[in-house]
């Protein structure tokens, strides 16, 4: 493999990557049982990866733009699916069927345009979820902690927001005819979902419980009793129970646990208040696995589902017997959405990668992103290339890297071959801050595997968000217009745009343009070909008039 033995002393003093060092390192941080790096062996063959260049080559050359109208749009949001994040999930997809990972090719590669997005607020450099779902949404960057708002209104200010609210492409959509929906992994009255139905000065005010009392005094209501009266949607599902229920209602899932209990301080049951409002439609509320199967798509017309009393468990934590899976929910939104002969608008977030992150939990955030990469499967499986934009995202990176020099096929999860100049081994995943920071007597303690918090450099409680661009990938009718490096914002016209949905109805009517052009140009081709019969026929007809008259 190249390396050597070397003193502690000359270790300490060796960090150049023109050689690689490694203290007496046991033989399996060294080599894979069998006994070299894991590498398949025709990758040692230039002609490899030489015909591998040339299909690819091949494909985008014969790649095609589509500028159809959107029927539909899927947009499929990552919360704090930064490109480390991307990337490490990539390789955790392919080690867990058994692959060496680097060469996996997740549902999000296949996606033919790709662009970054600038993810700034207006007041900060690093934004939240709230920032950045107002301007991939709505069109307009905003402030920290508040959604639906423009910069105008200010964090937990009340008479701040009116007047400042901005609507959704999930307003336009339903506006436009097309039906709507939410699928999420967190409480439905969360930063990414709650934008795109409601206004507020703040994220935080799920419940009226939440709320001070000053903001209720000026007129301000709580995010979810919004969810019921701003945008008729479709299909609502995610977690969020207890935001929707009076003070102390007992939770069908926990009776027992107090923290579950409805928190709501005004009494109002939004549950029992949705299912009034659906009188003479087929709607259905459900809040576990058993229900929710027996929902039939093709007799619904909407459909809440609320697994949790606030966010769903993690991926590697779901009980598969009481919540179905991001897959399951994906599937069951977009089969009740799409009997719409317009069409349908449908957010999906997998906003557990983000709390994973948060709590420095990286095994957590890869596998939260693994299964949110089979909904896109999903959701492609199920719709046609050639009417449905599809969009997958970020809304904000994280502070995780991916460092040190494992060999190839090394678990993603597991431990560089490199020990560091404490003599210690180091995760090939760590945090620039978080709770994971762990230096005592100042020596960091050895690494543990069963539920690891990563290590952190800087300590905070939480660890904070990353401030560098996010991949933007697009399929689908005008998939191309997202391309290149753009502000945030700018998502939400191009979809609009390739809809035909908002204000900006220029696609729609390019089409409509084209088609009336299409169709003169036809008809004046028709007419012409009738001319030219006619003008034949006339000339027949006189030559024989002609040798008539010479027999005569």
């Amino acid at each position: 493999c190249g390396c050597r033995c070397v003193s502690t002393a000359e270790f300490q003093q060796r960090t150049h990557i023109n050689q690689t060092y490694i203290l007496v390192l046991p033989p399996f941080l060294a080599y894979t049982k069998t006994g070299r790096s894991q590498r398949p062996e025709n990758e040692e063959n230039p002609e490899f990866w030489r015909s591998q260049a040339q299909k690819t080559l091949q494909s985008v050359l014969d790649r095609k733009l589509n500028t159809n109208v959107a029927k539909n749009i899927l947009f499929f949001l990552g919360d704090g699916m930064g490109i480390t994040t991307y990337t490490a999930a990539r390789i955790l997809k392919g080690q867990l069927q058994n692959q060496t990972g680097e060469e996996t090719v997740m549902t999000m590669d296949t996606f033919p345009n790709v662009g970054l997005a600038k993810t700034y607020s207006v007041d900060f450099q690093i934004p939240d979820s709230a920032a950045t779902a107002t301007a991939y949404l709505c069109g307009v960057k905003t402030n920290l902690n508040v959604i639906g708002v423009s910069a105008a209104a200010r964090n937990g200010v009340c008479k701040s927001q009116k007047g400042n609210e901005v609507t959704s492409i999930l307003k336009w959509a339903k506006d436009a005819g097309k039906s709507v929906g939410i699928v999420t992994t967190t409480r439905v009255q969360h930063a990414t979902p709650a934008t795109s139905y409601a206004h507020s000065a703040s994220r935080k005010w799920y419940s009226d419980a939440d709320m001070p009392d000053a903001a209720k005094r000026d007129g301000c209501t709580d995010i979810a009793s919004q969810l019921l009266k701003n945008t008729d949607i479709d299909v609502i599902i995610g977690g969020g129970r207890k935001y929707m229920t009076p003070k102390g209602t007992k939770d069908p899932e926990y009776p027992r646990d107090y923290s579950s209990r409805g928190k709501r301080k005004d009494g109002r049951n939004l549950i029992n208040e949705w299912q009034s409002m659906k009188i003479g439609k087929v709607a259905h509320y459900v809040w576990n696995k058993t229900d929710f199967d027996a929902v039939d798509p093709e007799t619904t017309d909407y459909l809440m589902a609320l697994f949790e009393p606030g966010d769903l468990r993690f991926e590697a934590e779901r009980d598969p017997n009481m919540d179905p899976s991001i897959v399951e929910t994906t599937e069951k939104a977009i089969r009740i959405l799409q009997k719409n002969p317009k069409g349908f608008f449908l957010l999906v977030e997998g906003g557990r990668i983000d709390q994973a992150h948060h709590a420095g939990r990286a095994f957590m955030a890869l596998h939260e992103t693994v299964a949110f990469d089979y909904a896109i499967a999903k959701g492609l499986e199920l719709t046609k290339e050639q009417e449905t934009l599809t969009i997958v995202m970020a809304d904000h990176s994280h502070p995780v890297t991916f460092n040190g020099y494992p060999f190839r096929g090394q678990s993603i999860l597991g431990k560089s071959p490199l020990w560091a100049t404490d003599m210690l081994p180091y995760t090939t995943l760590m945090y620039g801050n978080g709770p994971g920071h762990k230096i005592t007597n100042g020596k960091r303690p050895d690494i543990q595997t069963k539920d690891y918090v990563q290590l952190s450099a800087v300590p905070t409680e939480s660890a904070t968000h990353s401030g560098e661009d996010v991949a933007v990938l697009a399929r689908g009718p005008m998939g191309h217009l997202f391309q290149g490096v753009q502000e945030q914002n700018y998502i939400a016209h191009a979809m609009a745009y390739a809809a035909c949905v908002g204000a900006d109805q220029r696609h729609c009517q390019g089409q409509t343009e084209a088609s009336v052009l299409h169709s003169t140009f036809t008809n004046d081709r028709n007419a012409a070909g009738v001319a030219r019969g006619s003008v034949a026929l006339l000339g027949s007809l006189l030559s024989v008039l002609l040798a008539l008259a010479v027999l005569v």
